[in-house]
Parts: structure tokens; C-alpha cells; sequence
């Protein structure tokens, strides 16, 4: 796996990636007792409102940054972002407000908005080759649970010796060195985009090529289903292990521990068994898992606390982590084969939007069922609503679902050279080819025809 850091230009993206993950990992931690020196008792207001900020910024900027994808170089984009989050963290201690939060985390995350999709887009390019392109995309499934591991250990080391300000300039730090090293990779040029239209036409692109092609579709439903399991696990871990089994606050890392080596095991594994079987094939019975999972969760939380139902408990998160990162991990390559190259910035930010819709709808959900109906109800609706999305995936997503199509052109001029292999018939021109939605191709066909 460890063999595509041998391209020097990934090997700068990806240790840059790392480094912004351990600066933001520290960031939430410092984050948490800024609130709290602020806020007293209604931190944890505070920080749910952050949360529900960052959410916003994630869905409603990532498109509308992602117009501009073809008028500012990937690079630039990058290191204006990084160089924005570096600010904004310096500025963090020194804020005396609640309101003067708010407006820093909606900045910080709106940077982070328009750095992640850019960064996503740009690695397919650098890797053309499938299996490297597979290989980095598990890779970058462990940096994060890695940084959710590392990160709050580490700033646990640092706030024995330093206070919790000095973890903000420790985040500046990441996304400075972050910077370096994007501006020390040399990109490939970006393919230039077709499109005509005005910045709305472009922000709403990516939503549009979603909707229109069917495995994206499938793709934004399987999405659904992991915010519905991981909403239980990141809302929810430290009511079940604090109040349902009355354990220590160190119990709460180790569970959601248990979750994280779950997801980094997967994806170890997922770049050998996506050389035998398809993204449909791996995804899908990965998300049907999520549901069963979450039923046992419900029973665990029903029946009384014991050693048996803690160790049940982790085996549940382990498992959650793992389906996850199978459905998680792929979808990067789902993507790819739905998009032309220059295209690919929009597609991923609107996946970044889409996806992070559906945490914005499971959040706060997880939290206001735990607390009016209990957690087994909790685990029960949630499990609900991933079998729902999976089924929905499962219905959209063609068992068969070959790259090329056959499809007929019925509005193009006979001497566009587009269609210098078309064969002409009653409905029109008539050709096949790896099919994507771009500006000769509006529509998925609705039945492929012979070529």
C-alpha cells in the first residue's frame, strides 16, 4: 500500500493532509476548553452550535467555491485556505465572545470547505493508475482515523506542560507546514472545463451530475446509511459509556478507539479485495452490516450493564468502523468513474456537500432521541434509516453497470466531432463510449442500445 508514497507529489499532498488532520484533531480539543472558559456549563451548547456551523458551511460553500475551480489554480486554492485556517486559529484565544466563535468556526470551516474537496480532486490526477489511486484513497481513510486516535492523546501530552491556548498554535502550526509542502508539489495542470454558464450554473453542476447519474445516486443514499451508524457512535458513545455503564471518561476514547482500529482494519484490507471485486459488490453488503450492527446495539443498550454488554459494545463500534470505511473508502473511485477529469473538483464537492447533509440530518437526530426515547429507540430508528438507504442504493445502482454505454444523440449537428464514430438511425446518431454527464450528455441514457 505503502509503495504510491514513492510519487513525490502525492507524498507532499498526503504528508500535508496529515499534518492539517493533527493541527484540526488539536484544535477540536482546545476548541472544547475555549468554550468552556466562555460558556461555564453551557459549553456543551456552545460547541453543538459549532458543530451545526461547521455542517452549514460544509453543505453551502463547498459548491459554490467549487464554480471557481477552473479560474484559480488547484495550488493557490490550497494554500490560501491553509493560510486562512493558520490565521484563524492564532486569533482563537483571544476571542472573549461567544458570537466572535461562531463567526472564527464558520471561517475555519469554510476554509476547510473549499481545501478538502481541491485536495480530493487533485489525487486522482496525480495517481491515474486504479490500483495506486485505491491504495491512496485507503490510505487516506487511516490518516483520519489515525488523527482521531493520535490527536487527542496528543493533546493530552502537550496540556501537561503547556496550556490549552498554545494547542491553537500548535493547530497553526499543522496548517502552515500544511502549505509548504502543497507549494513544494508540483500538480499537473487541471483539464479545463467546457461548461458554459454563469457561477450558479457552475455551483449547482456537481448536485445535477449527482442526481443524473444513477450509481451517485446510490452512492449519496449509502452516504445516508453511514452518518445514520456513525451519528450513534460520535453523538452518543459517551451517554452510553458514562450512563448506561456508569464508566470512567477514559472508556469513552477507548470505545470510540474500538471504532477507529474497526475502520483502519478495513481499510488495510480494502485495496486487495477491490482488485477482485467491484465497488458495488464491496459497498453494498458492507452498508446491509450497518443496520444488523445497530440492532445489536439496541440490545446491548436494553439489557442491564455487565462485562459481557461492554464487550459487546466495542465489538459493535469495531464493526461500525469497519462497514463504514468499506462503504466510505470506495466511493472515491465511484466517483471518478462518473465524472470527466475536468469535471472532477465539482463532483467532489458536491460529494463533500451531499455527505455532509446527511450528518446534518443524523446528528442531531442521534442526540434528541437518546435523550426524549432512550438509546435502544435510538439504535433502532437510526438502524431503520440505514436499511432504508441501503435498500434505496440497492434499487438505484445497476447490477450491471458498465463504463461504456451506448446511447443515441438526437441534438447534435451530423459534422460535430463528437460523433466522427456514430452510426446514423431513425432516432438519431447513434455511438458508445465511457459515458459521463457533461455538456454533449444531459441525461443518463434510460436504455442502453446496441453500437
Amino acid at each position: 500500500m505503502f509503495a504510491v508514497l514513492r510519487n513525490r507529489t502525492y507524498r507532499h499532498l498526503f504528508t500535508a493532509q496529515v499534518v492539517a488532520l493533527v493541527g484540526t484533531g488539536l484544535a477540536t480539543v482546545a476548541l472544547s476548553l475555549l468554550a468552556y472558559r466562555i460558556a461555564g456549563d453551557d459549553a456543551s451548547a456552545v460547541l453543538g452550535t459549532a458543530l451545526a456551523i461547521k455542517m452549514i458551511a460544509y453543505v453551502g460553500i463547498a459548491p459554490v467555491l467549487g464554480a471557481f475551480a477552473d479560474r484559480i489554480p488547484r495550488r493557490a486554492v490550497m494554500v490560501a485556505m491553509d493560510l486562512t485556517r493558520a490565521g484563524v486559529a492564532l486569533t482563537l484565544p483571544f476571542v472573549t465572545q461567544v458570537w466572535q466563535v461562531y463567526v472564527l468556526i464558520f471561517l475555519l470551516q469554510s476554509a476547510s470547505a473549499a481545501f478538502t474537496p481541491t485536495f480530493t480532486a487533485a489525487i486522482p490526477e496525480v495517481l491515474p493508475e486504479e490500483r495506486d489511486y485505491t491504495q491512496a484513497l485507503s490510505m487516506t481513510r487511516i490518516a483520519y482515523d489515525l488523527e482521531s486516535l493520535f490527536s487527542p492523546a496528543l493533546a493530552a501530552l502537550l496540556l501537561t506542560v503547556v496550556s490549552y491556548n498554545w494547542l491553537f498554535a500548535g493547530t497553526s502550526i499543522g496548517f502552515l507546514a500544511s502549505a509548504a509542502l502543497v507549494v513544494s508539489a508540483v500538480l499537473p495542470k487541471a483539464k479545463p472545463v467546457e461548461r458554459t454558464g454563469g457561477v450558479y450554473t457552475k455551483a449547482v453542476f456537481g448536485t445535477r451530475l449527482y442526481w443524473a447519474t444513477p450509481r451517485l445516486r446510490a452512492l449519496l443514499a449509502l452516504d445516508l446509511a453511514v452518518a445514520a451508524a456513525g451519528a450513534i457512535v460520535f453523538v452518543n458513545t459517551v451517554v452510553i459509556v458514562q450512563g448506561h455503564f456508569h464508566k470512567a471518561t477514559g472508556f469513552v476514547s477507548l470505545a470510540l478507539g474500538a471504532y477507529g482500529v474497526g475502520s483502519i482494519l478495513a481499510a488495510l484490507a480494502l485495496p486487495r479485495l477491490l482488485r477482485r471485486l467491484s465497488d458495488r459488490a464491496v459497498m453494498l453488503p458492507a452498508a446491509y452490516a450497518l443496520p444488523l450492527i445497530l440492532a445489536a446495539v439496541a440490545a446491548v443498550t436494553a439489557a442491564s450493564a455487565g462485562t459481557w454488554t461492554w464487550v459487546a459494545l466495542l465489538v459493535a463500534w469495531a464493526a461500525i468502523g469497519a462497514a463504514c470505511s468499506a462503504v466510505l473508502t470506495p466511493g472515491g473511485r465511484v466517483i471518478r468513474r462518473s465524472a470527466a477529469d475536468a469535471d472532477l473538483p465539482a463532483a467532489f464537492a458536491a460529494q463533500f456537500s451531499l455527505s455532509h447533509s446527511c450528518w446534518l440530518l443524523t446528528y442531531p437526530l442521534a442526540g434528541w432521541l437518546a435523550a426524549g426515547a432512550g438509546l435502544p429507540v435510538t439504535a433502532v430508528v437510526l438502524g431503520g434509516i440505514a436499511l432504508a438507504a441501503t435498500v434505496t442504493a440497492t434499487t438505484i445502482w445497476p447490477r450491471r453497470d458498465p463504463a461504456s454505454l451506448g446511447h443515441v444523440h438526437q441534438d447534435l449537428p451530423e459534422d460535430h466531432p463528437h460523433l466522427a464514430d456514430a452510426q446514423q438511425t431513425a432516432d438519431g446518431w447513434r455511438h458508445g463510449h465511457d459515458f459521463v454527464i457533461d455538456r454533449l450528455h444531459d441525461r443518463w441514457p434510460r436504455r442502453t442500445v446496441g453500437v
